[in-house]
């Protein structure tokens, strides 16, 4: 892309190449004249459309539509899974090679579409440039590991021991081989990783897919869907609907030919979806991604810029709309006033506003109901606590077109105070004093979540914090982001207790192994 080496990652997007904006805004302007399509679900091999749609407007204005999406009803559900439901036999099938070649062809389709499918995403889900781009290197980065994956296990066939029987010679093999009918629901805040990370996986290893996005960014989904059907993707393998989860996400839920189901989102919702999912008559895997109340802990050995800047970052990043957000802070007594001046500062110098624009550190949160709640956390966090910066709408000029929230910091928030424990998805951190390390560890564990955490201080207090801190991705002294910026291959990402279901982290070596089950084979011969 330039003379100089650059990968980009949610580490390295802060210091990006030009070129790397100058392509961003050509892409920009060729989205922009497309606004307003209409975008088919695609089911069995072809364009489904819907008697009822629904529009995709933007959280920056919501005057400007971009595109209109069909209305899925429980019949679009029912024809999907039995349209993957019929394409099973003849995908499991396929050599394990050739769906490993379809997927990287597919990864390759979206590495070229980057610039575009970025551009719609800062539309759509109101984050900044460099978030929209690192979102889609991340989608690519997943489907590609997940190869790797594939490819290294040599399709995770492994020749066992041989049984010591006399006379004969009796011979093992362990294959992990897919389920079935994988559905995934992805959220809002990554429409592409959340997406197509689950899809990619789930295809890699065998499975057949149905894929229905979050009402509020379909887009985004519908555009990367393409890269999968322009790659050769078969008849029935991959399936995209588009509609309410009460009505059209609630039959797929309850169909008893879905074999496997990813989910990422509320703690409420992905508690729902476990209990349906159980329903069925027999039990059938669920991988669950559910939200995080994700603390940071400052030691009074910290370096305080390093920790005020990665603390900002992970707390704001995407408006607070990330399962990994940076909610809690749990600073040491005598360094607590410096490192709060440190951060109202640095809070107070992000540039709000079109997310789209070079300069733009933050844009809109996503929706009506959004944007009412965060009017509501902060006029109860007013009258607990003390707003140390933000807590207010943005109304001036554009801003009053869309939905925008001041950064918010409070302290002297009383610990039993439950917005402590709930996850607000909005961008509000809650700060206080702390005695002792020790302290500020009980503190942060004391939350049902346990999805990311991090940590500033000395080694050997690093060490401690690693021991002791009870969440599935964990970051020590990182100034590029307190608890977020996990990428493929680099940090595994997921989480403990009410924020994950598995155990196995995606991105990870042992994620992929997830869509797959186990049959142990033995053949026995005469000697």
């Amino acid at each position: 892309m330039t003379a100089r080496k650059f990968e980009l990652t949610y580490g390295t997007m802060y210091n990006p190449p030009n070129e790397l904006h100058d392509r961003f805004d050509a892409a920009l302007t060729e989205v922009r004249s497309q606004l307003g399509k209409e975008y088919s679900m695609w089911i069995d091999g072809k364009e489904r459309f819907a008697d009822q749609k629904f529009e995709d407007r933007s959280p920056i204005d919501t005057g400007m539509l971009l595109g209109v999406f069909q209305k899925g009803t429980a019949r679009d559900a029912v024809d999907a899974v039995e349209a993957a439901r019929k394409a099973f036999y003849s995908w499991r099938r396929t050599p394990w090679q050739e769906r490993v070649a379809l997927l990287r062809k597919a990864a390759d389709l979206l590495e070229e579409r980057t610039f575009q499918i970025s551009a719609a995403m800062a539309m759509e889900v109101g984050k900044n440039r460099m978030e929209s781009l690192g979102d889609v290197a991340e989608s690519t980065a997943l489907i590609r590991y997940a190869c790797d994956r594939m490819e290294k296990n040599d399709g995770f066939t492994v020749q066992m021991g041989n049984d010591p029987v006399e006379g004969y010679i009796s011979t093992n093999v362990s294959v992990l081989r897919p389920y079935g009918v994988w559905l995934v629901i992805s959220p809002f805040n990554f429409p592409a990783s959340l997406s197509f990370g689950p899809t990619g996986s789930a295809l890699v290893a065998g499975n057949t897919v149905v894929l229905k996005p979050a009402t509020d960014t379909p887009w985004v989904p519908r555009l990367i869907a393409q890269c999968l059907i322009d790659a050769g993707i078969p008849k029935g393998v991959f399936n995209f609907v588009t509609g309410p989860g009460s009505t059209l996400g609630q039959a797929l839920i309850d169909s008893p030919d879905v074999s496997g189901v990813t989910f990422t989102g509320s703690l409420d919702v992905g508690m729902g979806i476990y209990r349906s999912f159980g329903k069925g008559n027999y039990v059938r895997p669920v991988i669950l991604e559910l939200g995080g109340k994700n603390p940071s802990v400052v030691s009074r050995h910290a370096n305080l810029d390093d920790a005020a800047l990665g603390i900002m970052r992970s707390a704001f990043g995407l408006q607070g709309q990330k399962c990994s957000a940076n909610s809690r802070i749990f600073v040491e007594e005598p360094v607590y006033d410096e490192l709060v001046k440190k951060l109202v500062e640095n809070t107070n110098n992000l540039v709000i506003g079109d997310p789209t624009r070079r300069e733009v550190n933050m844009g809109p949160v996503i929706n009506k109901d959004a944007y009412q709640d965060y009017q509501k956390f902060c006029a109860d966090l007013r009258q607990h606590g003390n707003i140390l910066t933000g807590g207010k709408i943005l109304t001036d000029g554009a801003l009053g077109k869309g939905y925008f929230a001041a950064p918010t910091l409070v302290d002297d928030l009383p610990l039993d105070h439950p917005l402590w424990q709930q996850e607000m998805f909005l961008p509000i951190s809650t700060i206080a004093p702390i005695h002792s390390v020790e302290e500020g560890l009980k503190l942060a564990n004391n939350v049902q979540y346990g999805l990311t955490a991090g940590f500033y201080g000395s080694q050997e207090e690093v060490e401690y914090f690693f021991d002791h801190i009870e969440a599935g991705t964990v970051y020590a002294n990182r100034p590029q982001g307190a608890t977020t910026g996990a990428w493929p291959g680099y940090q595994p990402f997921g989480g403990w207790k009410g924020s994950g279901a598995s155990g196995k982290n995606s991105g990870g070596v042992y994620y992929l192994q997830l869509y797959m089950h186990e049959t142990s084979r033995t053949l026995v011969k005469k000697a």
